[in-house]
C-alpha cells in the first residue's frame, strides 16, 4: 500500500471505530434508539469534523456521548497520523521511519525532516487555543447558564467544535442566541481562524514572534502568503458581499453592526466550521449561491478544514490570469510555481465540480421533492465539510445519506489524494515522449 491509501484506510478505521463507540447504550440519553444509518452518519461527519447530522444531538446523545463526540472530533481534526504520534511522545516510544513517512503524507509536508518536533509544536499550539478558548467562552457563559461547572463544560465543547471546526451543536440552537453578542462572534471567528487558516501558517506565525534578535530577517515562507492572503481575501470579501447582498433583505431592519459582524461570521463559519448566528433558510438565493461558492473552496491546506482548499483556488486563479496576459508560467510574490502544482491544482478544481456536479444529480433522483437550492447547499456542505444545512439533512433517504457521506470523507481526505489512491506504487514511470500536435481549444 502506498502511505496515502495507508492514510485512507486509517481514517475509515476511525470512522468505523466511531461508529462502534456512537452505537453504545451509555453514549445515548435513556429509551433514544438510533438507525445504524444514521450512526455512520454521526460517526463521518464528526470524524471529518463536517457537523452534518440526520439525528437532533441535543436530545440524542448523553454527556458520555457528548465527551466521545469531542474525543472524535480532535481525531478528525488534528488527522489520526498526528493524535497517534502525541501517545507515541507520552509513551516515549520510538517513531519509525514509515510512521514519519505516514505524518509527512498525513499533513500534507514535502520533507521529513524534523516532523516530530513540528508535530509537537501543533499539538501544543492546538490545544493551548482550544484551552484558552475554553477559558474565555466559558468564564463569559456563566450568566447565561444555571451553573458554573455547565457554563465551563459548554466552552470547552464550543471551543473544541470550533477550533476543530465540527460544527456540531448539542444545545438545539447552535450561536443564534449570541446573533446580537460580537465578543462571542469575534472570539468564534478567531478560534475558526487557527484551525482552518493551517497549521504551517501558526507555526511560521509563532516562529516570527518569538525572533529576538532583529539582525536575524525573518521571510515567510511562499505557502504562508499565498494562503494567508487568499483566506482573508476570502473571509473579508464574502463577508462584504454577503452583507451587500442582504443589505435589503434580511438586515433591512437590523443595525449596521448587527448585519456586519453576523455577515463576517458567516463568512467564516461556511469556510468549514458549521455554526450559524441566522437561520441559513432566511437568506437570500443569492446569497445562499455565494456561501455555496466560500464551503466549496473550504479552509487551508494542512487544516482542519475541507474544500478544494484556499491554495488551489489561488493557484486556479492565477493560472486563469497568466493565461489571460499571455504568460506560460504562473508567478506570484517574485516565484515562479511548480508546473506540477499549476496541474494538481486544475486537476483538483476540476474533478471536484465534476463530483459536486454528480452528487447533486445523484440526489436531485434521491431526494424529489427537495428544492434543488437545499440539495446543492447541502452537497457543498458536506464537501466542504462545513455543516450548515437548509434543513434538509433529518429527512434524507438512506441512498441519499450514503452520498452525503461519500461527500464528507473525500472533502475531509482530499479530492487530491482521492485520486492518487488509485495510483498504483510500482507503476513505472513513462519516459517516453510522444510527438505534438495542435488541437482547436475554446
Amino acid at each position: 500500500m502506498t502511505p496515502i491509501q495507508v492514510i485512507i484506510a486509517y481514517y475509515v478505521v476511525a470512522v468505523s471505530v466511531s461508529t462502534i463507540l456512537l452505537s453504545l447504550p451509555m453514549t445515548k440519553q435513556k429509551g433514544v434508539h438510533v438507525s445504524f444509518i444514521d450512526t455512520l452518519f454521526t460517526a463521518a461527519s464528526s470524524v471529518s469534523v463536517t457537523g452534518l447530522s440526520s439525528v437532533d444531538v441535543h436530545h440524542t446523545y448523553s454527556t458520555f456521548g457528548i465527551w466521545i463526540l469531542m474525543g472524535i472530533f480532535q481525531i478528525g481534526g488534528l488527522g489520526v497520523m498526528m493524535l497517534s504520534t502525541f501517545f507515541y511522545l507520552i509513551l516515549r516510544r520510538r517513531i519509525g521511519l514509515k510512521q514519519r513517512q505516514l505524518i509527512m503524507t498525513d499533513t500534507n509536508q514535502f520533507s521529513m525532516s524534523g516532523m516530530v518536533r513540528m508535530l509537537r509544536d501543533i499539538l501544543v499550539l492546538i490545544f493551548g487555543i482550544e484551552l484558552l478558548g475554553t477559558l474565555i467562552l466559558g468564564i463569559y457563559f456563566i450568566p447565561h447558564y444555571q451553573s458554573i461547572p455547565e457554563a465551563m463544560f459548554q466552552g470547552l465543547y464550543n471551543s473544541v467544535s470550533l477550533v476543530t471546526n465540527a460544527g456540531v451543536d448539542i444545545t438545539g440552537h447552535s450561536l443564534m442566541p449570541f446573533a446580537n453578542d460580537y465578543f462571542v462572534q469575534i472570539i468564534s471567528i478567531l478560534l475558526i481562524m487557527a484551525g482552518a487558516i493551517g497549521f504551517p501558517v501558526l507555526l511560521e506565525t509563532k516562529k516570527f514572534l518569538s525572533i529576538k534578535n532583529a539582525l536575524i530577517p525573518f521571510r515567510f515562507s511562499l505557502f504562508v502568503k499565498v494562503t494567508t492572503l487568499t483566506y482573508f481575501i476570502l473571509l473579508i470579501g464574502g463577508g462584504l458581499f454577503i452583507w451587500l447582498l442582504e443589505f435589503k433583505h434580511f438586515y433591512a431592519h437590523s443595525s449596521v453592526a448587527e448585519g456586519f459582524f453576523n455577515s463576517m461570521f458567516l463568512s467564516a463559519t461556511s469556510r468549514s466550521a458549521g455554526l450559524e448566528t441566522i437561520d441559513s433558510n432566511l437568506l437570500s438565493v443569492p446569497t445562499l449561491i455565494l456561501v455555496s461558492f466560500l464551503m466549496f473552496i473550504g479552509a487551508s491546506p494542512s487544516s482542519v478544514g475541507g474544500g478544494i482548499r484556499t491554495t488551489t483556488f489561488a493557484i486556479t486563479m492565477m493560472f486563469v490570469y497568466s493565461v489571460i496576459r499571455g504568460r506560460t508560467h504562473v508567478y506570484v510574490f517574485g516565484r515562479e510555481l511548480y508546473q506540477e502544482d499549476v496541474r494538481k491544482s486544475l486537476a483538483v478544481t476540476f474533478c471536484a465540480g465534476f463530483l459536486c456536479m454528480l452528487a447533486i444529480m445523484l440526489m436531485a433522483q434521491t431526494e424529489p421533492h427537495a428544492p434543488l437550492m437545499a440539495i446543492i447547499f447541502e452537497v457543498l456542505s458536506a464537501f466542504g465539510t462545513c455543516g450548515l444545512s437548509l434543513g434538509l439533512t433529518p429527512d434524507l433517504s438512506v441512498a441519499g445519506k450514503i452520498i452525503i457521506i461519500i461527500l464528507m470523507f473525500i472533502g475531509r481526505i482530499g479530492i487530491l489524494y482521492s485520486l492518487l489512491s488509485f495510483r498504483n506504487k510500482n507503476l513505472p514511470k513513462n519516459a517516453i515522449r510522444l510527438p505534438k500536435e495542435k488541437i482547436i481549444t475554446g
